[in-house]
C-alpha cells in the first residue's frame, strides 16, 4: 500500500484569520471532488513560525506563503500534478 502524501494547513490564529479558514474548506472540497482523499492526508497544524508570511500551506515538502483562497485550486492542481 502506498503511503499517503501530506497537505498541511496552518490553523494558527494569524493564518486562520487571514484566509486559511476559507482555504480549509476549499481544500477539503477539492480532495473530495477529485476523489483524492485516499491519496492525500490533509491535516491542520498549529504554526509554521511564519506568521508574518501567512496564510501558510504545505503540500508535500513545499511550503507556500501568503496563500489566497482564490489561488488554492490552481495551487493544488499544479502541486498535485493535475491538469
Amino acid at each position: 500500500m502506498q503511503e499517503k502524501k501530506e497537505i498541511i494547513i496552518c490553523l494558527g490564529s494569524s493564518c486562520f484569520s487571514r484566509g486559511n479558514r476559507k482555504c480549509l474548506l476549499i481544500i477539503e472540497k477539492f480532495l473530495k471532488d477529485h476523489k483524492l482523499e485516499d491519496q492525500y492526508f490533509f491535516r491542520g497544524s498549529r504554526c509554521f513560525d511564519k506568521c508574518e508570511k501567512g496564510p501558510v500551506l504545505k503540500i508535500g515538502n513545499e511550503i507556500f506563503e501568503k496563500v489566497k483562497p482564490e489561488e488554492v485550486v490552481d495551487l493544488l492542481k499544479k502541486s498535485l500534478d493535475l491538469r
